[in-house]
């Protein structure tokens, strides 16, 4: 019965918002009532909270790990602390994002989703904009985590505090990159496939200053074409890797993380151009 009624979300709440709003900003009410449902139905999946709470008790681990390290306990805190936010935020992401598309198919809500005034584009980017509103809650309580940490570790103040929270954001961005990833994967091929393809992008994006140098050195032109082009493709995730400098009390500079975040916005509006286009030449009948 629970399911049934979880089948009907979508439909019911883009039929709800279009009747309060039958103006000329429908788009908008449209792709603000698939997040809303987005994000309800993310915060309901209990995955969600056991990533959360792992990463609350890790990072209480390495306050006792820390006491053993002599003085380096509030670096080893935000390393640790930083890193698992990355590492689990990319879990959600690729296997949350995967299954956005595939889920509304499954449950056939799709159809009922369709025979709305809804577009494709519409409903992918109120699919994606609802799982970074998910990602948001997330990284945010794990960013206050490590703060109280750090808090309690300092008995007071830490200055480190200050300085995590740019890094939070370039991994915030990083995660929003991945995610419209996933969701462009997710719109043409199986959620294990996509989940697979979102994880390679994960690991060959890290390390993209490779693939530069590795193009660089090759003898054969194909090969050196073939990795100079993936370079060019994949998302640089290298830039948003502010992780051991932060835990080292330095930040980025605004002028870096404004840089970072318009290639991550420009990089988004492809990807989600892209999977519009895919999905829009998918049959459904």
């Amino acid at each position: 019965m629970d399911e049934q009624l979880r089948t009907l979300d979508t439909a019911e709440a883009t039929t709800t918002y279009e009747r309060s709003n039958p103006g000329g900003s429908g788009s908008l009410w449209r792709m603000s009532a698939i997040a809303r449902n987005t994000f309800r139905e993310a915060v309901r999946d209990r995955v969600l909270y056991n990533l959360v709470l792992f990463v609350l008790l890790l990072t209480a681990v390495s306050i006792f790990i820390g006491e053993l390290s002599g003085g380096q306990e509030r670096k080893i805190i935000v390393d640790l602390g930083l890193s698992a936010m990355l590492l689990f935020g990319m879990f959600i992401a690729i296997f949350v994002g995967v299954g956005l598309v595939y889920k509304e198919i499954e449950r056939r809500t799709i159809y009922a989703v369709f025979s709305k005034p809804v577009g494709r584009g519409e409903f992918l980017v109120g699919k994606y904009l609802g799982l970074c509103l998910t990602l948001l809650v997330n990284v945010l309580v794990m960013g206050v985590g490590v703060s109280l940490a750090l808090l309690y570790v300092s008995r007071g103040w830490d200055p480190l505090i200050s300085t995590i929270w740019p890094a939070v954001l370039l991994i915030y961005l990083e995660l929003m990159l991945l995610t419209a990833v996933a969701l462009l994967f997710s719109s043409f091929s199986s959620p294990a496939l996509s989940a697979l393809l979102t994880f390679l992008t994960f690991v060959i994006g890290h390390f993209s200053a490779d693939l530069k140098i590795l193009a660089v050195s090759l003898g054969s032109t194909s090969a050196r074409w073939f990795f100079t082009v993936l370079y060019y493709l994949l998302p640089n995730l290298t830039n948003y890797s502010f992780i051991t400098p932060a835990a080292h009390g330095r930040t980025p500079t605004p002028g870096f993380v404004l840089v970072t975040a318009l290639y991550a916005l420009v990089y988004i509006t492809v990807i989600l151009s892209a999977a519009t286009l895919i999905f829009s030449r998918r049959n459904f009948k």
